[in-house]
């Protein structure tokens, strides 16, 4: 059997284990950030997440802009082993969370210091807390236990994301990325009418549900639902609480894998990606983060986009680099309409300008912003056509507005990507590192500071493509590949290092 895995130590005067989770190709932006906002340390990064050790209160942590959600860390150990036994499977799992009550007593505490600012209404009461004291007092009271069973609903959820390699087992897909399952009262789970003794019922004030991800060889063997209900009914009759799929008091969260099982418990009901000041969702906020940290703006700076849309890209510039002076632009007046109103829904009216023009012929002078950063369209809304003609245009317009020293940070598709890529011209053809064609594939580079003004770039995996094109006077200065739910995009990062046309 595999050894038991170890419990992180959850004094509340010592820094605190997290994960946060990350779309895909942002994983080295959150890792950064979370180094560079709160000094973290035992920082991990992963396919979909990121761990680390933090002394960050919630006010703080809610600051985090390239993650998703946030989870305190409660376990997190080597893949269990696979075998085709289901039964010993499940029990292995149901290990990995089922704690005596007085451990999970200290881990609400904890996690109600974390959410005292959240300003949950259902917290978990005084007599919550003395109810798991009496529980770990009274382990061996079986017909408790079996009023306890009678409690179940068999309510189990399943967050599911799409991963490479991962199975979504649930048979519809709500919420964006989260699958809900909810099986029908059987007589192995009797309904609340039953019968039960009030005097348990007390006991049963404390709700919970559970969260399974698997993916990998586990999910050859269990499907989520199996999991998430086996260690539903071990919590029940361990520490007393009921399900609750709605409005439940606690989240447990399973991620089950090929890499590590870990289990958390999210410190936030809405993902961190939710952002209250967006009226209008339009680029993911926290792609849009990551455009803006790769811009290097600094107090004073002039920076642009010129396809601004609903201005997501603009919003999450200005919030985190609020002495910037932004300007959007755009040929959509619907787009400039959402723009506004997401401009005016954060506060942000005098810090962000819009204008009605087009791409191609900004009305702006010449080499007057320090930045410009763009999702070049490619959607099923907005789209660009003729893509070989219309290319050229914006690059050298973009060319034209940026300052000798400045940054053009562009968001492209794979095809956009390729027509980029063919329109630039060779540079170092001599090197051995040259790139052959325009559709060799890039390689993410690194994710460079995210605080201040980063002037740098911490070159390495990926810099042999980098250092082979240009367009102009506009150098290759970064490429990262990222995922938009099913797409695969890349964030294009130049430097401008002469005026145009020398």
């Amino acid at each position: 059997p595999p050894r038991r895995p170890g419990l992180v130590k959850m004094s509340s005067a010592e820094p605190r284990r997290f994960f946060c989770t990350a779309g895909r190709g942002l994983e080295p932006f959150l890792a950064r950030e979370v180094e560079a906002r709160l000094g973290a340390t035992e920082v991990d990064c992963v396919s979909g997440k990121v761990f680390f050790r933090a002394a960050a209160g919630p006010g703080e942590l809610r600051k985090l802009r390239s993650g998703e959600r946030l989870f305190l860390l409660l376990k997190k150990h080597s893949p269990l082993p696979v075998s085709g036994n289901k039964g010993k499977m499940l029990h292995e799992i149901k290990s990995l969370v089922i704690e005596e009550p007085k451990y999970w007593l200290d881990i609400i505490s904890v996690w109600r210091k974390l959410r005292e600012h959240e300003g949950k209404t259902h917290d978990v009461s005084q007599e919550d807390t003395l109810a798991l004291k009496r529980k770990s007092e009274e382990q061996t009271n079986t017909a408790s236990k079996r009023q306890k069973m009678e409690q179940v609903r068999a309510i189990v959820s399943e967050e599911c994301q799409v991963e490479a390699g991962e199975r979504c087992v649930a048979p519809e897909r709500r919420s964006g990325q989260e699958c809900w399952i909810e099986s029908k009262t059987s007589s192995e789970f009797p309904s609340k009418g039953s019968g039960e003794n009030p005097a348990a019922n007390e006991k049963l004030s404390f709700s919970f549900r559970v969260s399974c991800r698997c993916s990998g060889a586990i999910a050859k063997i269990l499907t989520s639902q199996e999991i998430g209900r086996a260690v539903g009914i071990a919590l029940v009759k361990q520490c007393g609480w009921h399900a609750d799929l709605r409005d439940p008091d606690l989240e447990i969260f399973l991620h089950l894998n090929d890499i590590h099982s870990v289990v958390g418990i999210p410190l936030f009901r809405l993902p961190l990606a939710n952002r209250e000041y967006i009226k209008r969702a339009g680029l993911r906020s926290t792609v849009a983060w990551a455009m803006a940290s790769l811009a290097e703006i600094s107090a004073g700076a002039l920076v642009l986009d010129p396809m601004c849309g609903l201005g997501t890209i603009l919003l999450e510039a200005a919030k985190e680099w609020p002495e910037a002076c932004y300007w959007g632009a755009d040929i959509s007046d619907s787009q400039l309409e959402g723009a506004d109103g997401n401009i005016r829904t954060a506060g942000l009216m005098d810090r962000i300008e819009l204008l009605k023009a087009s791409v191609k012929a900004l009305p702006l002078p010449s080499e007057s912003f320090d930045s410009v950063i763009s999702d070049i369209p490619f959607g099923r809304k907005f789209k660009i056509t003729n893509d070989a003609q219309l290319l050229p245009d914006i690059l050298q317009e973009m060319e034209r507005v940026l300052r000798v020293g400045g940054t053009v940070v562009l968001l492209l598709s794979q095809d956009l990507r390729k027509r980029v890529d063919g329109l630039t011209k060779r540079a170092g053809s001599d090197s051995p590192e040259a790139i052959a064609d325009g559709d060799s594939e890039a390689a993410p580079a690194k994710a460079p500071s995210v605080v201040g003004n980063s002037s740098s770039l911490a070159h390495g995996v990926g810099e042999s493509f980098l250092s082979s094109r240009h367009f102009g006077s506009l150098v290759p200065d970064g490429v990262y590949a990222v995922g938009l739910g099913k797409t695969d995009a890349f964030i294009y990062k130049y430097r401008k290092v002469s005026a145009a046309g020398n």
